[in-house]
């Protein structure tokens, strides 16, 4: 372990960096101001799903072709473009305007630079560098998103004492602008880091492109259980405030909740990085979604405190096994040569599939529906999407 953490300290650093501020664009975090966003534009729960749902869709079309560059320019370059692009929608906010296409405008840079393009830059960069090591790797990376999930609602309900959600964002803002400067130095020999990577695959000729993942039967049959999890736990995530109300739990337990769901993650993520690096992960990834069935069971059947800590832990430590088990499966099905270009695809429709949710259950709870309908449309997800790999690969 200790010769993993001295062969590339700076690297893994900046997975852990780049990861930890595409938070700004996750859901998690856009759900904390989601009542402030409501009341300014004044929507619905299913009328901002909706937008949210569109900005967030039109982000995975285009983030196909866009997330790919990684495989051909400078990871300096990328990165920066990236920081920049997350950097100008942060910006943005403290100067709302009233008009709703300024609101879609703003999400679709929150979703495609920072759920979307940093991410993939972190995770992808992570296997390719590491070889043997990258279940590794794409843990201590993906640490970096879990303390982000673990102290910025902290942080954010802390600052509500004294700021306005737009203050909130523009401090968000700055501490973009303080990353860039250390971004470019921790890569700094990026140059002899990608000759060596290219002399390591020099004799490899598995290379795909974008259509040929797409049409791969292995592809299509690992997606549905690969991009369950960013379905169910986007639209748990952006109803967060809606489901807390019907279980008679306050924001304060909520931001409790989060503490455990940021500590169970990076357990995830310390059990999951080592075990993938030794394991089949075509095997493995059929008990993905173990932990999330059992957490929805109990938010649908339990109603005391302690069972909304039992919940995000769960929900925590699935999120913290996700990205080792999927960055290893696709290394193994496809290799690393063109893994930039893969993992491109993948983030795309999971973009798109993260997209859907919110409208879905906005739409749901507008009709009248609970958490029970919600809860059962999830449960039947990770059924069938289990199920998926194990029957066909037995009767191949």
């Amino acid at each position: 372990m200790k010769n993993f953490f001295l062969f590339d300290p700076l690297l893994l650093l900046y997975g852990f960096l780049i990861i930890f501020f595409a938070s700004y664009g996750q859901t998690f975090f856009i759900a904390i101001f989601n009542n402030d966003i409501k009341n300014y534009y004044n929507l619905t729960d299913g009328q901002f799903g909706l937008v949210y749902a569109l900005s967030t869709t039109l982000s995975s079309i285009l983030l196909v072709n866009f997330a790919k560059l990684i495989d051909f320019i400078d990871l300096r370059v990328y990165s920066i473009i990236i920081t920049l692009g997350l950097l100008i929608p942060c910006i943005a906010i403290y100067f709302f305007s009233s008009n709703v296409f300024y609101l879609f405008i703003i999400l679709f840079g929150l979703r495609f630079f920072g759920q979307g393009a940093m991410t993939h830059a972190g995770i992808t960069s992570m296997t390719r560098y590491f070889g043997k090591d990258k279940g590794k790797a794409i843990s201590v990376g993906n640490l970096g998103g879990m303390f982000g999930v673990m102290i910025l609602p902290i942080i954010v309900v802390y600052l509500y004492q004294y700021l306005n959600f737009k203050q909130i964002w523009l401090l968000a803002s700055l501490s973009l602008i303080i990353f860039l400067p250390i971004l470019y130095f921790i890569l700094y020999n990026q140059n002899d880091r990608q000759k060596k990577f290219v002399e390591t695959v020099k004799d490899d000729n598995n290379t795909w492109k974008t259509i040929d993942v797409i049409k791969n039967k292995q592809f299509l049959i690992y997606l549905p259980i690969t991009s369950s999890f960013s379905f169910i736990g986007t639209g748990l995530m952006f109803h967060q405030i809606f489901i807390i109300t019907q279980k008679g739990w306050t924001t304060e337990m909520l931001g409790t909740g989060f503490i455990f769901l940021g500590a169970f993650s990076i357990i995830g993520l310390m059990v999951a990085g080592p075990l993938i690096d030794t394991l089949n992960p075509r095997k493995a990834i059929i008990y993905l979604l173990i932990p999330i069935f059992i957490g929805i069971l109990v938010l649908v059947y339990f109603h005391n405190f302690i069972f909304l800590l039992v919940y995000m832990s769960l929900y925590g430590f699935n999120l913290g096994l996700s990205a080792p088990f999927i960055g290893s499966l696709w290394a193994e099905l496809f290799g690393l040569e063109s893994i930039g270009t893969v993992k491109a695809v993948f983030h795309a429709i999971v973009v798109l599939v993260s997209a859907l949710s919110p409208v879905v259950f906005g739409y749901i709870i507008d009709w009248g529906f609970g958490i029970g309908m919600i809860s059962f449309i999830s449960l039947l997800m990770i059924v069938v999407s289990t199920l998926l790999p194990i029957l066909i690969n037995r009767y191949e």
